[in-house]
């Protein structure tokens, strides 16, 4: 075999290499893509606009609303008040949703804890928050 033979070999044998690395290498997810070609790359929900403000002092049964921004449909949004949940509506309003909420009758003159969690696909993509409220007799 002479020089020449043996070199194209050697390039043609190694181009295979690099071909082969490449395809092994793009499952393992590195990017945000994941080798799959689809975008599991989130933005994490973000609450705000807190109303009544923390520490208010508010009676039994009043309303209380925030806003739920990069999320994807209402039912992802879970609400507690002191650990009793609670059930939510939720406007759209690009880019963000209103959601309202009312405090249980149970709870009379105590001070109470409004917390949100929103799951996402992921673990990643999960948000909780929420604020303290002063409920009057």
């Amino acid at each position: 075999m002479n020089k020449s033979t043996l070199l194209a070999l050697l390039v043609v044998t190694f181009n295979i290499s690099i071909a082969n690395a490449a395809m092994d290498h793009s499952a393992h997810g590195g990017g945000k893509g994941g080798g799959s070609g689809e975008s599991t790359a989130c933005e994490k929900p973000h609450l705000s606009k807190f109303l009544p403000v923390n520490l208010a002092l508010v009676a039994p049964s009043s309303e209380f609303s925030f806003r739920a921004i990069n999320i994807q449909k209402p039912e992802q949004i879970s609400v507690t008040v002191k650990n009793i949940p609670v059930e939510i509506s939720a406007k759209f309003t690009d880019p963000f949703y209103t959601v309202t909420a009312k405090l249980p009758d149970s709870l009379r003159n105590t001070v109470a804890r409004i917390n949100i969690k929103v799951s996402g696909k992921n673990a990643h993509c999960e948000a909780e928050n929420g604020w303290l409220v002063k409920i009057s007799e």
